[in-house]
């Protein structure tokens, strides 16, 4: 009996070890198959593989709008105002609402023409207020002359308003520095500071644009410029003269004779 079982136990180990075998054998036959399909289709897995990539950025795009072109601050998304992303536009022309800019989304080649939705369409800009500002006649024609159409300059967004953007607006002066059009035309005493359109004014936000714009109108006032220049000494007394009221007596006599 004890060598029944003990052959018995032998012959299931043996069948155990050509199950494993013939196991281990079926495993490289299917690894050498797919090389082989590879191989011999090598142009169709790549065009697999570069579709496959093609349509992940797709979506990624798609979901971001990393390249949708906007033509109403109704088409941003809430998060890229709570978020205060930067958008690159074109200037189109100055109003007194505001700038009219021309967005320009990112390109990527090839897939911005499969997303593009306005294609052949004409192009409608945003209107975009300068934040925290208060433009005189004199910054209107400031801005005329120093943003001239189809020049290219960043939005920061802060707030939305009806159809109404309001925005830091920066111009690039070279690789590495840019000027901030909020602050420069203040800056030149051409505009007032007023409070911040959209931001609650207890956030870190509305401080931090408040303590930064104010900064920049003081430096005007100290200075004189603009809104805060004063009459010279000259000046203020030929005014006084003018409206001295025995003066404007005398020259109502001066005229009757």
């Amino acid at each position: 009996m004890p060598e029944t079982v003990k052959e018995t136990e032998t012959e299931k180990g043996r069948g155990d070890r050509q199950q494993r075998h013939q196991g281990s054998q079926s495993s490289p036959n299917v690894v050498s198959l797919i090389s082989q399909f590879a191989d011999d289709n090598l142009t169709l897995v790549r065009n697999i593989s570069t579709g496959l990539a093609v349509a992940g950025v797709i979506l990624i795009a798609r979901s971001i709008k990393l390249i949708t072109k906007f033509q109403a601050a109704s088409e941003i998304p809430a998060r890229f105002i709570e978020k205060n992303v930067s958008l690159r536009g074109k200037v189109h022309s100055i109003t007194d609402k505001g700038l009219e800019v021309e967005h320009i989304p990112i390109h990527l080649p090839v897939i911005s023409p499969l997303l593009t939705k306005h294609s052949g369409v004409c192009s409608s800009p945003l209107l975009v207020h300068l934040v925290g500002v208060e433009m005189t006649p004199e910054g209107k024609e400031w801005l005329q002359k120093n943003l001239l159409p189809a020049q290219t300059v960043w939005l920061k967004l802060i707030s939305r308003e009806d159809d109404i953007l309001h925005c830091l607006v920066s111009q690039s002066r070279g690789l590495l520095w840019s000027c901030c059009i909020n602050e420069n035309i203040l800056r030149l005493g051409l505009a007032r500071t007023t409070p911040i359109t959209g931001v609650q004014p207890d956030s870190r936000l509305y401080w931090q644009l408040h303590r930064r714009l104010h900064r920049a109108e003081v430096k005007a006032e100290r200075k004189g410029l603009g809104l805060w220049k004063e009459d010279s000494l000259w000046e203020r007394a030929s005014k006084s003269i003018r409206d001295n009221a025995l003066v404007r007596l005398m020259r109502r006599l001066f005229k009757r004779t």
